[in-house]
């Protein structure tokens, strides 16, 4: 075994994994990386197929990022935000907050449960303020308490700010981003030290009560049949919570898609419905966007500059009350999170300083020079004329080589937005019954890929494909072509020769 992967397993404790299972094998041990391509201590290659946990955006070792935080040291990596501003996060926030407020403001029409056609023009709620912190829970731990204190000061010291979210949520690991969060999996262990939210129907189309579909060779969206009744749920929910007289405070969400809660896709119109009903119910809205914001999820790619959205929540008209943004911030790069709110929010807490309406929170490294730099380098490469075209390559790429696997016996879904795939491994297609989390289907399938030298991450019986943007014609070829291999390997199918690598 390598010295490096001994060290590990002596000394080092890993997220989310058991680590008796971690102790019985050597390690990958990554040493490099270029482009989608990483390099381990035994100089083997991997192509990156969920951008490292979702986070590196433009590939290993951009030159663009490198060159930024390069320039930065040459100036300071790092001073507080305590009483200090600094440029990097200054130019950071105002670009931030322009990339923001992109709207295509039309009238829009949907067909909500009452089954009566509703117009509803899009309000957008401009964000104007900037709240850096540390990561993806940071993020939300912060919009939370901003909620939360605005909640009160707007409504009433007696007020009792309750928030909901929805089944399957998955929010972070601070205690009040994990209070946020509906896995049993991952928060059960928690409950004692957590306050309650309450929890809506997610709109999962593929294992939906209310979808009478049989199952299709398609992503159930496409042919689900209902009639929203998980909208309808949504109403049902805020409706009781008023008939208490304490409405919700927030609405928590993550657009376009649910990433730990197994890549479960929206369909389209259900977040503009569900956000309405919130507004009208007074409700704040928060955007998880950690994972799908920064282009990742974003398919109506246009070339022009000034129209190019980077978050989830503009691909539908949806202006949240707060953006929480994180993992690929930076890149990649380095530990960096923003929370975007609006001028409303942030004037809700000004008063003279024996008032005490500051607003108590803080960490060490907001604002952070290096990673505002990394920031700022990495939303010039995303808002370029050159980055968009790859990306919109990219994303017809995937979706036409994710067809391939509809022929896998074992391949029940296949959800994707933007450039965000996942693949749900079931028994049987015909009966979408489910692998139990004991018979570790996504894992197998995830240690075959690695073998053939493609590394991702499965949820559950869920594999999570998130290509780097900078991944070419040939490795998202390879990173399928691997995926197939490895199911039918798995549960012993043939493979069909269109799976193999072009």
């Amino acid at each position: 075994m390598n010295p490096l992967a001994q060290l590990d397993q002596q000394f080092v404790w890993h997220p989310f994994t058991q680590m008796r299972d971690w102790l019985r094998r050597e390690p990958i041990v990554i040493t490099s990386g270029q482009g989608a391509v990483l390099r381990d201590v035994h100089g083997k290659e991997y192509l990156d197929a969920n951008s490292s946990i979702w986070t590196n955006l433009h590939g290993h070792s951009h030159p663009k990022i490198n060159s930024a935080i390069t320039r930065q040291l040459g100036k300071i990596s790092h001073s507080s935000a305590l009483g200090f501003a600094n440029e990097p996060a200054s130019l950071l926030a105002a670009r931030l907050v322009q990339a923001a407020n992109i709207y295509d403001l039309r009238f829009t029409i949907y067909a909500p449960t009452s089954q009566r056609a509703r117009k509803s023009r899009i309000v957008n709620r401009k964000l104007e303020k900037v709240f850096f912190s540390d990561d993806g829970s940071t993020a939300l731990e912060v919009a939370l308490k901003l909620a939360y204190q605005f909640t009160l000061r707007t409504r009433g010291a007696e007020a009792k700010p309750k928030f909901l979210s929805l089944t399957g949520a998955y929010h972070g690991d601070t205690i009040g981003a994990v209070s946020l969060g509906h896995i049993d999996l991952f928060h059960k262990a928690y409950g004692g030290m957590l306050f309650k939210t309450d929890q809506v129907m997610s709109p999962y189309c593929y294992r939906c009560p209310f979808n009478r579909a049989k199952p299709e060779r398609a992503d159930a969206r496409n042919y689900r049949k209902c009639n929203w009744e998980c909208v309808s749920l949504v109403e049902k929910k805020f409706s009781a919570q008023k008939k208490k007289g304490n409405p919700y405070a927030a609405f928590v969400f993550e657009p376009l898609m649910q990433g730990a809660a197994g890549m479960i896709a929206q369909p389209v119109g259900w977040l503009p419905q569900v956000t309405e009903i919130a507004r009208s119910h007074a409700a704040l809205l928060i955007a998880d966007e950690v994972m799908t914001g920064l282009g990742r999820t974003n398919a109506k790619l246009k070339i022009q500059k000034s129209k190019n959205f980077l978050f989830a929540s503009q691909e539908e008209n949806v202006s949240p009350d707060f953006l929480c943004l994180a993992k690929g911030l930076t890149g990649g790069y380095l530990p960096m999170a923003a929370t975007l709110t609006t001028q409303k929010v942030f004037d809700a807490f000004l008063g003279e300083y024996d008032e005490f309406k500051t607003f108590f929170h803080g960490h060490s490294f907001t604002g952070n020079q290096l990673g505002a730099a990394a920031s700022l380098a990495s939303l010039e490469i995303l808002q370029s004329v050159k980055s968009v075209r790859q990306r919109a390559a990219l994303q017809k790429n995937l979706h036409d080589d994710l067809q391939t696997l509809w022929s896998l016996p074992n391949v029940g879904d296949i959800r994707q937005v933007g450039l965000v795939a996942g693949i749900e491994l079931v028994k049987n297609w015909r009966t979408r019954e489910p692998f139990a989390l004991r018979e570790r289907a996504g894992i197998r399938v995830c240690e075959a890929m690695a073998k053939r030298g493609v590394l991702t991450r499965p949820i559950g019986n869920v594999i999570a494909i998130l290509p780097p943007y900078c991944t070419t014609r040939t490795q998202l070829s390879k990173m399928i072509s691997a995926l197939a291999e490895s199911i039918a390997e798995c549960f012993r199918q043939p493979t069909n020769k269109k799976h193999r690598q072009k």
